[in-house]
């Protein structure tokens, strides 16, 4: 949110006798103190909303490779402390009967030197999953991270169990982030994150039986900035082959290379 603010000064007008010729004019009154600046607030307010031929999540498509309208908020104070929404499309059969993602996260962040210290709590919820006697998709995570500059790192442990699936508490997520400025409003971004997945959360790739319990994903690519718009275009894969939700019907991958572009903005 943009904040503006502004000083009130007023000059007084001068007043001069001019009855007679010997009458001296009276000196003019002296500009009085400009007002002080109003306070500003402690608290910012923002949103953000995007369109993508994708969500793509920890490298895995979440729409059947479809595309996603994504929005939400963020609340922060000068303190560090901040609480957030971000919102998805989601392929429904994935989830169980939720065509939506709503997360809510909170957290606090603390500058030590020239790195940001980040750790917060995030949760996963999908209103409506559960339908026709499957189970209710969720997932509650902690999470730690470090920021440089333009660069990050960040690490996610599941405290319920993961994405809903029993007995998979304690799987955990690690990340590195990272963007570049080219100038003229072009840059670059990449990523690099690596799942790892306890217990029952192990999957299978296509046409294989031995359960996974690891995924490593990526991400590179290039953004534009016009007016405050952010074009995007960047390549998205993983290390593995899956399928779900309604891709599984077709045994269709949703976890292979793909390009996503995107146009978001922050207000």
């Amino acid at each position: 949110m943009k904040k503006s603010s502004f000083a009130l000064a007023s000059l007084a007008l001068a007043a001069g006798a001019a009855q007679a010729q010997t009458t001296a004019p009276a000196p003019a009154a002296a500009a009085s103190a400009p007002a002080a600046e109003a306070p500003k607030s402690d608290w910012t307010i923002s949103g953000n909303a995007g369109l993508f031929s994708d969500y793509r999540f920890r490298g895995v498509s979440q729409t059947n490779k479809h595309p996603a309208f994504q929005g939400g908020f963020d609340i922060a104070h000068a303190s560090g402390f901040y609480v957030g929404n971000w919102n998805s499309n989601v392929d429904s059969a994935f989830y169980n009967g939720a065509n939506i993602e709503m997360d809510f996260y909170g957290g606090f962040k603390y500058p030590v030197g020239p790195v940001t210290l980040d750790g917060g709590i995030y949760y996963y919820y999908y209103p409506g999953s559960g339908a026709g006697n499957t189970f209710k998709v969720d997932n509650t995570e902690l999470y730690i991270g470090a920021g440089y500059q333009t660069y990050s790192i960040k690490y996610s442990y599941a405290v319920s169990d993961f994405f809903g699936i029993n007995d998979s508490k304690g799987s955990w997520y690690l990340e590195a982030n990272g963007t570049y400025d080219l100038g003229n409003g072009f840059g670059l971004v990449g990523h690099l994150g690596y799942q790892k997945l306890k217990k029952n959360a192990q999957i299978v790739e296509i046409g294989q039986t031995t359960l996974i319990d690891n995924v490593t994903d990526w991400k590179f690519g290039a953004t534009y900035e016009w007016t405050g718009w952010v074009f995007g275009a960047s390549y998205v894969s993983t290390n593995r082959d899956f399928t779900a939700g309604t891709a599984a019907l077709s045994n269709r991958n949703i976890s292979n290379g793909t390009v996503v572009v995107s146009v978001s903005k922050t207000f």
